[in-house]
């Protein structure tokens, strides 16, 4: 019996690309270094605000100093810019609200900062449809290691066993696997079908309403 549904922010809850991008295009020109479409940001986010930055400066002449001012550019935009195109993929709010009709708890585990993670979950969802909102916290290491979300399923009192991970990418599948849980994939975020197949999805769905299915045990595997 499923307990517990954890989910992924940006690009499973979440559609926030075109605010994480123009956050991150306004850092980059402020240093002087080249901007990123929507498309080819989307390939950068998934592991963190470092890792983010990382791959955005990839291919460029960067100092340490650079890279500082790139990333505390950004966290102040984002700040700032987090709700302005952003959108609930359609269908969430309302599976997540049968979920906990069902008596089963919801989560948020994401790689984007506490605080941004919490602001956005906040103003689309409401923390209230939430049991626990854990994004990157000082100290623990990011998905996709286990450890926040092992820290997550005993803070929730369900065993690995009792609960699913939904996400779009290969980083929450891998963060899944490295915690012996099930994880379902959604095809409406960041990465395509071929990579939460290679990264042992076992669902693979395209709408909110297999999440409540799935929980119930009434939806087939891929």
């Amino acid at each position: 019996m499923i307990k517990a549904v954890i989910f992924d922010l940006d690009g499973t809850l979440l559609d926030t690309i075109e605010d994480i991008t123009d956050s991150m295009n306004t850092a980059l020109k402020a240093d002087g270094f080249r901007t990123y479409t929507s498309t080819e940001m989307k390939m950068f986010v998934g592991s963190g605000v470092n890792v983010m930055v990382q791959r955005a400066l990839a291919g460029a002449n960067y100092t340490q100093d650079q890279f500082d001012s790139v990333k505390a550019a950004y966290m102040k935009e984002y700040a700032v810019k987090n709700a302005i195109k952003t959108k609930a993929y359609p269908g969430l709010v309302e599976a997540i609200d049968e979920l906990r009709k069902l008596g089963i708890k919801t989560a948020v585990l994401s790689n984007k900062p506490q605080r941004d993670t919490s602001a956005t979950v906040a103003h689309y969802f409401s923390l209230a449809r939430f049991d626990l909102v854990y994004g990157q916290r000082e100290g623990v290491p990011t998905k996709p290691d286990p450890t926040a979300l092992l820290q997550m399923l005993k803070a929730l009192g369900a065993a690995k066993e009792e609960c699913l991970f939904v996400g779009d990418s290969d980083v929450d599948m891998k963060t899944a696997v490295n915690a012996g849980m099930k994880k379902i994939g959604v095809l409406w975020g960041f990465r395509n079908r071929e990579v939460l197949v290679q990264n042992h999805a076992d669902h693979i769905i395209t709408d909110a309403r297999e999440i409540v299915a799935i929980a119930k045990g009434k939806h087939p595997s891929h």
